[in-house]
């Protein structure tokens, strides 16, 4: 799933067979798995998509901060400053990514009969100044705490960064309650 550590003929057998690599920078650096050979994998023609693996493995489970880490390690890993631009790490975390589930029929980018998943970002802050490149900026500055808007399926979810239909009291609540019990 990682393929943090792969041979020429294993990146072959990967094309051959139509394989996808799920990439999850932080998971892989927090449990020291290694470094996957995302620019090798993508010129050789391997779909990879970006995800956060769990919370064992990854504290923040935000998929922004995924696709920067995603970016900058390929960079620094291959030594090539151009091996993942913005715009191919957003493709990784969206539409590549709903490829590698299967799923890119109806999820992964916003195009008529797709269900209707959508992030609004707020680019706006402070932080994120000055944009000159909104993709740009989604890969390399923004993350979860600058998200919006969610729309699931065209259900809104997320409005002005507060949860629509979950009570956050209650999860926070509830988190406690799992964390007595798991903790002993």
């Amino acid at each position: 799933v990682h393929a943090v550590h792969l041979a020429a003929d294993e990146i072959a057998l990967l094309v051959e067979h139509g394989c996808h690599v799920a990439h999850c920078p932080s998971s892989n650096l927090k449990l020291a798995s290694g470094i996957a050979p995302v620019a090798r994998l993508l010129a050789e023609g391997v779909n990879v998509g970006i995800g956060t693996d769990g919370a064992a493995s990854n504290n923040r489970l935000d998929v922004l901060s995924e696709m920067r880490l995603a970016a900058l390690l390929a960079k620094g890993a291959s030594g090539i400053a151009t091996a993942l631009p913005a715009h191919a790490a957003l493709q990784m975390a969206t539409l590549n990514a709903a490829r590698a589930l299967g799923m890119d029929d109806c999820i992964g980018s916003i195009t008529p009969g797709k269900y209707a998943d959508m992030t609004a970002v707020r680019l706006d802050s402070i932080e994120l100044a000055p944009c000159y490149d909104p993709v740009s900026q989604l890969a390399y500055a923004a993350g979860r705490e600058h998200v919006s808007h969610v729309w699931v399926n065209g259900e809104l979810l997320v409005r002005d960064g507060a949860l629509t239909r979950l009570d956050a009291q209650e999860l926070t609540a509830r988190a406690a309650q799992w964390q007595k019990r798991i903790g002993g």
